[in-house]
């Protein structure tokens, strides 16, 4: 059986022309493919730093990170690694919306705290880089190139609500309803009837040429055709009989997205992501939770101040300490269920499991709240074997750009760039994960 692309390059049919159809025969992702993944999970605020960073070169865990013990030895902490870049904009602006894209806001008249107005990032993110560098090879081309999940993402556009960028000036919302995005990945009424479509017009043109050709192409040509009906037969069984290496998950449609169901929402998105990956529909995924200066009151843990307000108090109240360091061990939860998901679920079509070619970062705009620095920014990397990471360890960079870090990444991906970003923050190359 000849897979999706070899199916197309033989018929001249650009794969962009053809919608995917998971489950399909010879289709999906258990014919053995097998690529690096990227997730980049976001919490908001800042972080409690001494609740958080590893004594040392040791990978001891401090509360926050105490829901990832499991994983020990497939975690890295990166301490030292600074977002530096400068310009218009309060440090929450810049932290959000400079986070994946490494360079400067543009002007505008969106204006927070005392600072400088600003707009929009002025450059691409490293997801949707990554993103268009694998849709831009055959081999490692999906569906979708990239799905951006949100978790409680306020209804409202700004540089506090957008870390994912197309291109300068180009923010990409993240879907944060979980029916919606099950919409997204699963909906086939439009797919079919496209495809058949297509199936139509494939079918006139080559009984067309088929008298011209000799017995060998006549033969590859009856080969494509049977494809085809296959096709056709599959699409007239209906979803039912689709195949897919994980089936579609169950959500609940009646679930409203209030604050209160942060937590349902979250596994539900998380499910959701690692079954988008499992069927090979992307290999580049965001995970953001809230946004930046967000006043979520998580009920759920038994804290009603909003946790935005909560990051600027002092590091003497105690009890604003005590919250934050609740909220971020949630987030750090959270993460240990996707890593947990990941860890679990076979390698489609290969050996070892889904975590082993999949990066996850988790990172948050600030270092800390109520000082509201760029340094320090606390950055976690889990699984990472095929990309080459060195797990098990707490490394402390000293104090280098963060620039340098998504060229590490973009490079272990495959994508060899040597400056991203701003350009003058990726002196000294990319960090060494190895």
């Amino acid at each position: 059986m000849k897979t999706r692309r070899e199916f197309l390059r033989h018929l001249g049919v650009s794969s962009a022309a053809l919608p995917f159809l998971s489950g399909l025969p010879g289709l999906n992702a258990a014919d053995g493919r097998q690529g690096k993944r990227l997730i980049i999970m976001f919490s908001p605020n800042g972080t409690i730093p001494w609740e958080f960073w590893p004594e040392g070169e040791t990978l001891d865990f401090k509360r926050i990170l105490k829901p990832l013990e499991p994983f020990k030895d497939k975690l890295v902490t990166l301490r030292g690694v600074h977002n530096q870049v400068e310009g218009d904009g309060d440090r929450h602006m810049r932290g959000m919306s400079c986070l994946l894209t490494g360079t400067e806001l543009l002007p505008g008249n969106i204006q927070g705290g005392s600072d400088t107005p600003a707009g929009w990032a002025s450059g691409i993110s490293i997801d949707q880089e990554i993103k268009n560098f694998l849709q831009s090879r055959d081999e490692t081309r999906t569906r979708f190139g990239s799905l951006e999940f949100g978790v409680a993402v306020p209804n409202r556009a700004d540089p506090w609500t957008r870390m994912s960028y197309a291109g300068p000036n180009q923010p990409i919302a993240p879907v944060d309803d979980p029916e919606q995005m099950l919409g997204k990945l699963y909906g086939r009424m439009k797919d079919k009837e496209s495809l058949t479509s297509i199936i139509d017009g494939v079918r006139d043109d080559l009984a067309k040429v088929s008298k011209k050709l000799g017995a060998e192409d006549r033969a590859r040509l009856e080969e494509h055709l049977t494809l085809v009906r296959e096709m056709e037969a599959e699409l007239q069984r209906g979803d039912e009989s689709l195949n897919l290496t994980h089936p579609v998950p169950e959500i609940d449609p009646d679930i409203e997205l209030v604050n209160d169901n942060t937590p349902r929402l979250s596994r539900m998105q998380i499910d959701l992501l690692v079954n988008s990956m499992a069927n090979d529909m992307t290999r580049v995924a965001t995970l953001q939770f809230m946004r930046s200066v967000g006043q979520a009151r998580m009920n759920w843990l038994g804290i009603k101040d909003g946790h935005h307000s909560l990051s600027h108090e002092s590091d003497e109240n105690k009890e604003a300490v005590e919250s934050l360091t609740k909220i971020n061990e949630w987030f750090a939860g959270e993460l240990a269920y996707l890593t947990k998901r990941l860890t679990e679920t076979p390698e489609p079509g290969g050996v070892g499991s889904m975590l082993d070619n999949t990066l996850v970062v988790w990172l948050n705009e600030l270092g800390k709240g109520n000082s509201h620095t760029l340094n320090d920014i606390p950055f976690v990397l889990l699984g990472g074997k095929a990309h080459g990471v060195k797990a098990g360890r707490a490394l402390n960079f000293g104090g280098v750009s963060h620039n340098r870090l998504w060229l590490s990444i973009a490079q272990s991906m495959g994508h060899g760039i040597q400056t991203f970003g701003n350009a003058k923050f990726c002196e000294g190359g990319a960090l060494n994960l190895g």
